[in-house]
Parts: structure tokens; sequence; C-alpha cells
């Protein structure tokens, strides 16, 4: 593909040469853009970052720009580090790493709509969907088939389970385990992703368990400690596993049902 005229491609940049570079982008030294990937116009790919294979970056896209942290200086800088099918938006921003030698990391398969962001030392994986301005402060780990609806405001540390959908002006300040809606401005438990779910083929016996553990955990007046144990012997299973496994892990808490 082409790397147009008004383009600037600095000194020490790695571009596949299948990478296609629009009218007044810029590509930093040390970036590296792997095959087939699509910078279109008015994007800054900033010298942390490195991208797999087959990216798009939409018109004013920031990639891998400075972490927004008071306490940033160039010498902290760590990398961001993006799989391969990612598709951002116009005016999308993602930051590189500051605290962590991992740094920020994308997954595949992401789909970034405009204006969203993805603060520093964040942990995406795979399959996700961000809508219009959805924002991840730092340090905040999304699981896979994540959707995050638009004006969505996730807290730092946070950690988000794998097919979850999270309801759209929602404030996220503890942990949302797997499989379930959440929403409110402070976001609450609303039922299981049942439409996510479905999509993801999901039949009705494992939606039925996974309903079954949420039910004993959080409705049962036990215990949440002995609630898990009870979950893992009556429901065993991966599922369950993914359920009491995330909540065990939590150190910022779990969000309830509404």
């Amino acid at each position: 593909m082409a790397i147009h005229a008004t383009a600037i491609i600095e000194d020490g940049a790695e571009l596949h040469p299948s990478v296609g570079v629009g009218p007044y982008s810029i590509v930093e030294a040390g970036a590296v853009l792997g095959e087939g990937c699509v910078i279109e116009s008015c994007v800054r790919v900033y010298g942390a970052a490195r991208l797999g294979r087959f990216n798009r970056c939409c018109h004013g896209v920031t990639i891998g720009s400075e972490p927004q942290d008071l306490g940033y200086t160039p010498d902290k800088a760590k990398p961001l580090l993006i799989g391969d099918h990612n598709h951002f938006k116009e005016g999308v921003n993602i930051s590189h790493g500051v605290k962590t030698d991992a740094g920020t990391r994308i997954g595949s398969r992401n789909y970034f709509m405009s204006y969203s962001h993805v603060g520093h030392d964040c942990i995406v994986g795979d399959d996700n969907i961000f809508a219009n301005t959805a924002t991840l402060a730092g340090h905040v780990e999304l699981a896979h088939h994540v959707f995050v609806s638009g004006h969505v405001a996730i807290h730092q540390f946070c950690r988000v389970g794998a097919y979850t959908m999270l309801g759209g002006v929602s404030g996220v300040a503890k942990d949302v385990p797997p499989f379930v809606m959440a929403s409110g401005q402070r976001a609450r438990i609303i039922g299981l992703n049942l439409v996510g779910l479905r999509r993801s083929g999901f039949d009705q016996a494992r939606r039925s368990h996974i309903k079954a553990v949420y039910r004993l955990l959080f409705r049962s007046g036990l215990k949440l400690a002995d609630a898990l144990e009870r979950a893992d012997a009556e429901f065993p299973g991966a599922d369950t596993e993914a359920i009491t496994g995330f909540i065990r892990a939590s150190e910022r808490g779990v969000i309830g049902f509404a």
C-alpha cells in the first residue's frame, strides 16, 4: 500500500511493506507496524507502540500517546502492545504503559468506536466492543467478549469479566464478574447478559447453570465465602470456576445486584 507524500515516517520506525499511511499522519521512531496495517489521515503512532497484523486506525487516532498521569516522565515509558485485526475508529486514544514492565496490552479483534479511550497499563483481551467515548482508566483489566456501552467510565484497577455487557452512561467502581449485565451511576448487576451469551453459543442448559450459580452467590443469604464453596461443590464446571475464581481474586470487591 502507498504512503502519502504528506505523511511523516521517522527514521527508526518499522513498517511492513504492505502498510498504508494516509495524509498528515506521523509514525514515530521505534514504532512497529505489522503486515496489512492501515493508518488513515491525521493519525499519530507514537514510538512506544507495537502493532501486529491488519490493524486499522481511522482519522485522528492516537496510538501509544503519553499516559494521562501527573507523575509521568519520559524515562518511565513502557510499551503499548497491540495484537491483530483491531479497528480503531475516529479519535480513539490509547496510552502506552508507565507503571508495569509489560505496559499497556490489547489483544485481537477488538472494535473501538469513536473517542473511546484506554488508559496506561490496561490489559484488554480479545473480541471486545467499545462504544463511543467508553473510557478505561489506568490498570483496568478487561477480559474477552465484553460490550462496553457509550459514555461508560471504568475506575482504575477494576477488572471486568468475560461475556459481560456494561450499560450506557454507567460508572464502574468495583470488579464486574463474568456473564452479567451491569448498569447504573455506580454500576450494579441487573441480570445475565443473555443476548451476548446466546450470540456466543451458550445453550439453554449452560445459561441456566450460570443463573443458578449467581442465585446461590447473591440471593441465598449465605456469607459470600460459604456461597463460593457451595457453588463449586453443587455446580461444578468451567463456567462456575470462571465466576468463583474471578470473585476470589478480586481486590476492589465485586459489584452486587441492583
